[in-house]
């Protein structure tokens, strides 16, 4: 399919189901010889319950340090041997796992997935726990308790969302939760959540069909599909008043954030926010820049983004005040711009520069097969989030039907109209004080 005015944006596939409910996605790319493993679980940080958070995440980790045919620290040196490389990362939503090998090692990056979904509890100890805990509780303090502005992220959506929101916390988890977790809790988790059920496995590159099909019934079709997943609980996500929280930080300039309740991920409107930040934020000619940062020189920096979710979106502003601005003053131009911007609406050639964007980022991530926005991973989120792997038809297709008054629309509806999460993360000891000096 060709989008209207755009490229070529189809990814041919073949979807089949294995008798234990695994998805396999399949996706042939013979212009260089590699293959791409990639495995999604529908298991994030939102699948967890207050007090017993960070369970995902930890299983990042505990995934990469053996299974029961695979000593720890082989499934490094077994990929590596062959010429591959490979990766996983969390969500709120999801976990993924992927190998980029040489076309003639996809055997062996199947083998070394199925080892670790059906047999890696055979050789989860306690000691293996209590030492990923620790690589975690590590990675935590260095990325968020000692990284400036490292909380802020986390503190939104705490405010953002009730305490029973399944993206009340955060996807790393906090240390207590961690420290209590007990082995029986995690192999637990890992029970309901790591199966074939509850997985889809997407395979691109230069691959035959037919081999990848025997291949996967080979090393994937004996394992047992698992339990039934509980359903997530989602209570309603709404702001009755603006909010204001002010944390102190080691940092050298106050930020102010400001998070809205946003559009779900793949829905028209979510297309609608993410051009919008564009329009906002992105290049010298944008709003928000032109006039934080050139024309009124109050912000260091600042930038808009639309995080579409599985279960709701959520849409930001972040700025970094010059010394001596009082984020008071970011926060009354940031409002004064979204009112302009509903006033005289968008520039054609806003919207335009937007798009074009969008488009080109998009066709530059499916230039790869592997890794994280390759075809692979991109078949695979698809599959996920919109219960078809060949949205990837329809995707571009969300963006070239915005239009100028779309965007006026959103600001007004999603943004003016509704209640915000303010954050001020401030220098240690300056709470509520300029970065230089007394407020005026």
């Amino acid at each position: 399919m060709t989008v209207e005015g755009g490229v070529d944006v189809t990814i041919p596939y073949t979807l089949f189901t294995l008798g234990n409910g695994l998805t396999v996605i399949v996706h042939r790319d013979t212009s260089l010889p590699v293959a791409a493993v990639n495995v999604w679980y529908h298991v994030g940080s939102k699948n967890e319950q207050p007090g017993r958070t960070g369970f995902a995440h930890l299983f990042e980790h505990i995934m990469f340090e053996g299974s029961a045919h695979v000593p720890e620290g082989e499934f490094d040196i077994l990929l590596e041997g062959a010429g591959g490389v490979n990766n996983g990362s969390t969500t709120n939503d999801r976990t993924n796992y992927w190998e980029n090998v040489p076309a003639n090692a996809l055997e062996l990056a199947l083998w070394l997935e199925a080892d670790r979904m059906g047999f890696l509890l055979e050789t989860m100890t306690q000691e293996k726990l209590d030492l990923q805990r620790e690589v975690v509780k590590n990675e935590r303090r260095e990325s968020v308790d000692n990284q400036p502005y490292g909380s802020a992220f986390e503190t939104v959506y705490e405010h953002l969302y009730p305490p029973r929101h399944p993206y009340h916390w955060p996807v790393i988890g906090s240390m207590d939760d961690l420290s209590a977790a007990t082995l029986d809790d995690v192999k637990g988790f890992f029970r309901t959540y790591y199966a074939p059920g509850n997985a889809a496995l997407a395979i691109a590159g230069d691959v035959d069909e037919a081999e990848v099909g025997r291949l996967v019934e080979r090393y994937f079709g004996s394992l047992p599909a698992g339990p039934p997943v509980p359903a997530v609980q989602v209570p309603e996500a709404t702001l009755a008043s603006d909010r204001r929280v002010v944390i102190e930080d080691d940092v050298q300039l106050p930020r102010l954030y400001m998070a809205w309740h946003g559009a779900r991920v793949y829905t028209d409107q979510d297309a609608v926010l993410d051009v919008l930040a564009s329009v906002l934020s992105d290049g010298k000619s944008s709003r928000l820049y032109k006039r934080l940062v050139y024309d009124g020189q109050i912000a260091q920096d600042v930038s808009a983004f639309q995080n579409g979710q599985e279960l709701v979106g959520s849409f930001w502003i972040v700025a970094t005040a010059k010394p001596g601005v009082d984020l008071d003053e970011l926060e009354v131009a940031v409002r004064q711009e979204l009112e302009r911007l509903v006033r005289e609406g968008v520039r054609p050639v806003e919207r335009e520069r937007a798009v074009n964007g969008v488009e080109t980022s998009f066709v530059r991530s499916l230039e790869r097969v592997g890794g994280f926005g390759g075809k692979a991973d991109r078949l695979n989120e698809y599959h996920f989030l919109t219960g078809s792997p060949g949205f990837v038809d329809r995707d571009l297709g969300r963006y070239r039907r915005v239009t100028e008054g779309d965007l006026s629309d959103a600001v007004r509806r999603f943004l003016l109209d509704r209640h915000a999460v303010r954050l001020d993360v401030v220098p240690r000891g300056r709470r509520g004080v300029r970065a230089d000096g007394p407020a005026g």
